[in-house]
């Protein structure tokens, strides 16, 4: 792929001890995991789909090379590791099930795994509600993010075919997840490697949701990008994600639930001052169960707790929305809102929190925190989610395109 896409001039917008540390923990991610160095590949979606948005914004910033080929080098690597069976299954080649050279083409079009250490559960096996955990499969949820990864490196590099991978993976994950008809219309939460079985049939609170806002998002970038193909349209799954998030409750009080709504906020504003697809009130409505769950969360001083008893990429979470919040206000400000403005208001109460997202981060900027073995046992998610926290661009800011 090529690198001469020239950055954005804005690499003397960021500078400091937050930008080294980012660069810090990103290369040694990179070199931990096999992305870098000659050490046994280790991908896992949910992570890799933030380092992907963290590398992009470190070109952005620095415009040094190094960085977007880190990025294009990852989204490569993930395709061929969790676009393809595990290799402790008995089942080859790509989960679509396309030879080699079509997908690499269609690298999405079988959807991707988790890449949980364990195997898939076994359609006899008696479920195991602590060991499904750990067992791989696919997420909604993490798919979303890989779509966003993928979209804001199409965005900055301006290249369609970032998007076209990501409506690709929009359009089978819609078809694989949406079950039932009616009243019992759900998205699952989590289905087998191939997508022929739901593993856990529950929905997840913000599936919709996500699913919703990535829609809108890829078809504001298709619509922008030259080149960018036709097909697939998300129609058809922005009216069942629009009407399944129309019946779902979004206030919650989880830390990392918290970070999801602040970034969807993000990203319906900015879709909006662009230019792109309308949401209605999603934007109201996102900010409301924002207010109310922050209100929750700090009553429960959960900050206060020691390091062996927090999750930290759980909190990062958290502070990467609270960064959402810049974003959304200059959003306002080029769409030409007004002071008086009923989402201006909202986001003086959330302006409230702000200080939440700070403390967090540098919590977890201290080395003595860092100590404790669930930061140990979660290392890769943890560092990569501190350092997006520390340069949350990448992952909030939407590229114009």
């Amino acid at each position: 792929m090529t690198l001469s896409v020239d950055p954005p001039d804005d690499a003397a917008s960021v500078a400091g001890s937050e930008l080294a540390e980012c660069s810090e923990l990103m290369l040694a991610f990179a070199e931990r995991t096999g992305l870098s160095s000659d050490r046994t590949a280790r991908r896992y979606l949910w992570t890799d789909a933030f380092a992907v948005c963290n590398f992009v914004a470190l070109w952005k910033r620095t415009g040094e090379d190094r960085y977007l080929r880190l990025a294009l080098d990852l989204v490569d690597r993930v395709h061929r590791v969790l676009g393809r069976h595990r290799e402790d299954d008995p089942r080859r080649g790509w989960l679509s099930g396309l030879g080699d050279r079509e997908a690499a083409l269609h690298p999405t079009r079988g959807g991707l795994r988790i890449g949980k250490p364990l195997p898939e559960r076994a359609p006899d096996a008696p479920f195991d509600e602590r060991l499904e955990w750990d067992r791989d499969g696919q997420y909604f949820h993490y798919l979303t993010k890989w779509m966003h990864a993928l979209d804001q490196t199409a965005r900055a590099m301006r290249d369609a075919r970032f998007n076209g991978w990501a409506r690709e993976l929009a359009d089978v994950a819609h078809r694989s997840f949406c079950r039932g008809s009616g009243a019992e219309r759900r998205l699952v939460w989590k289905m087998s490697i191939d997508l022929s079985r739901p593993l856990v049939p529950s929905m997840g609170q913000h599936d919709p949701v996500d699913g919703l806002v990535t829609c809108l998002q890829l078809g504001a970038t298709a619509a922008s990008l030259p080149g960018a193909p036709r097909e697939p349209r998300l129609d058809h799954a922005l009216a069942d994600f629009a009407s399944l998030t129309r019946r779902q409750p979004l206030a919650t009080a989880d830390p990392l639930g918290l970070g999801g709504l602040l970034m969807d906020a993000a990203r319906v504003a900015q879709l909006e001052a662009q230019g792109g697809r309308g949401a209605g009130d999603l934007l109201e409505a996102l900010l409301d169960a924002a207010l109310a769950g922050l209100a929750h969360f700090a009553r429960r001083n959960e900050l206060g707790r020691p390091p062996s008893q927090r999750l930290a990429f759980r909190e990062l979470g958290l502070a990467i929305g609270l960064a959402s919040l810049g974003p959304i206000e200059r959003a306002l400000e080029a769409a030409g809102r007004g002071e008086r403005d009923a989402v201006r208001e909202r986001l003086a109460g959330l302006a409230s929190h702000a200080k939440l997202g700070a403390e967090v981060t540098a919590f977890w900027r201290d080395p003595a925190h860092r100590r404790d073995r669930a930061w140990a046992e979660h290392r890769d998610i943890d560092e990569v989610m501190l350092a997006t926290s520390l340069l949350p661009v990448g992952a909030v800011a939407l590229t114009p395109v």
